[in-house]
């Protein structure tokens, strides 16, 4: 068995899209003709979103995101995290917490992206 993608949900899957390759370079895999649903390529996991509209129908009730109380993180590894940051904010998303040094040897930052999503932009970890 593997990981295949993760889907959040959101209230517009082509904006979310965009958003997504113009602030991380993600490659658009697919939209859905009815822009319900779409996928981005990024890496051996693809990251999908589905329209809250779309969960509605099928009988799920999708909660709101809460930068204030997440319940997940999207961390995504770079190794040049204040200049992801400063990309992601150029496209739309908000600094939680500019760059730092971390104890453990990782150079991290958050940025909340448009549906309220936490992503952490960190580099990758030492052995």
């Amino acid at each position: 068995m593997k990981f295949r993608y993760a889907i959040l949900y959101v209230d517009n899957v082509e904006e979310t899209l965009t958003f997504y390759q113009t602030a991380f370079g993600f490659e658009r895999l697919f939209l859905h003709e009815s822009g319900q649903y779409g996928e981005l390529k990024t890496g051996d996991t693809k990251l999908a979103f589905s329209a809250k509209e779309l969960m509605a129908q099928l009988g799920k009730t999708p909660g709101l995101a809460d930068p204030a109380a997440p319940l997940f993180e999207l961390a995504f590894e770079t190794d040049d995290v204040a200049g992801a940051m400063q990309a992601a904010i150029a496209a739309g998303a908000t600094e939680k917490q500019a760059p730092r040094d971390e104890p453990w040897g990782q150079t991290t930052a958050y940025v909340i992206d448009p549906n309220g999503f936490l992503v952490e932009l960190c580099t990758p970890m030492g052995d």
